[in-house]
């Protein structure tokens, strides 16, 4: 493995990033893009996609400039607010791919492994081994792509302080990966509240702009939230915040075209209907909000022994299937090669 990560042979997944400064190319002027920049837009998409009243809120902004600026930005990307055929979105998500899991098994079921430009959500109970998974990924994910890899960087958003840069060096070893390497290519932050989580992602629209990384972690969503709002009288704000900070998190995974791995809790619920809450009556936390948001849900639960067991509950692509898997030193592997 080279000492930085490897580029995309044909350039094509850094040429769809179009870099806030060529609204300079349409009238707008250094000094505006620089207030966009310091308010966390850095791409024209970003632009695209914003809501005027969002805009309005940046110093200096009138409703005047606002429209100017989403104009500019439409001209930067002239396809990206009308419709377009079937035919023309196909070779947009051509430039999709997936990141293994280290397992024949998940993969199979995954169609290849955990797709890019949208939420994949993994959910169970304690010792169902979603954090390990998240480490492995984070290592796979910079492996060559005729590895399972995608060639690219990580980003990780820890709530719950369970990220081991120790563990990064067992998997790496693995891969025959420099366990210095992987280390360097992953950027970390432990979110301290909901607040931080939510800020932590706006942050990270900068380096990903750079069009370097290809994965994106959550581990856990929901985690934080739970502690900040308590009780029925604050469910109401704490789903409001949740669906706006999933909201940033699906458009951040199609702007970027990165793989987000988002990991999630459970809570009992004996007289949930099965479809939702799985055959043993666990629930995911942030009921509709989050059900909505994850294009793939994925049910881990405890197996035989050491083993655990995968179950696509929702996806676009794939049939609900189950996989078989094990954790070793070297992260999620297939039973057989305990």
């Amino acid at each position: 493995m080279p000492a930085s990560v490897a580029s995309s042979d044909d350039g094509e997944q850094d040429n769809f990033i179009v870099d806030i400064d060529q609204l300079q190319n349409h009238g707008i002027g250094q000094a505006d893009i620089l207030k966009l920049k310091a308010n966390t837009f850095h791409t024209v998409a970003a632009v695209n996609a914003a809501m005027s009243k969002n805009l309005l809120k940046i110093k200096g902004f009138s409703e005047v400039k606002v429209e100017k600026v989403k104009e500019a930005a439409r001209k930067c990307l002239p396809s990206s607010s009308g419709f377009m055929t079937s035919a023309e979105l196909l070779q947009i998500r051509k430039r999709c791919f997936r990141i293994s899991t280290g397992s024949k098994q998940w993969d199979s079921i995954l169609l290849g492994g955990f797709q890019s430009g949208s939420i994949s959500e993994v959910y169970g109970e304690y010792r169902c081994r979603k954090t390990q998974l998240a480490h492995t990924l984070a290592v796979i994910a910079q492996l060559p792509k005729d590895q399972g890899g995608a060639e690219g960087k990580v980003a990780y958003i820890d709530t719950e302080g369970t990220f081991r840069p120790e563990r990064i060096v067992q998997i790496a070893e693995r891969f025959g990966i420099d366990p210095e390497t992987a280390n360097e290519n992953i950027t970390y932050v432990r979110a301290q509240n909901s607040e931080h989580q939510a800020d932590a992602l706006c942050q990270l629209s900068e380096q990903l702009a750079s069009g370097d990384y290809r994965l994106l972690v959550i581990d856990s969503i929901c985690a934080l939230f739970r502690v900040d709002y308590v009780g029925r009288g604050e469910l109401s704000e704490r789903q409001q915040k949740l669906n706006i900070h999933l909201s940033k998190l699906t458009k951040t995974a199609e702007e970027f075209n990165v793989t987000v791995l988002m990991t999630n809790q459970v809570q009992s619920d004996p007289g949930a209907s099965a479809l939702f809450a799985g055959a043993d009556g666990r629930k995911p936390i942030g009921g509709h909000v989050v059900a909505h948001a994850s294009t793939t849900r994925i049910l881990l639960r405890k197996g035989r022994g050491e083993e655990r067991v995968a179950k696509i509950q929702d996806s676009p692509d794939c049939p609900e299937r189950e996989a078989t898997y094990i954790i070793t030193t070297g992260g999620i592997n297939d039973p057989e090669k305990a």
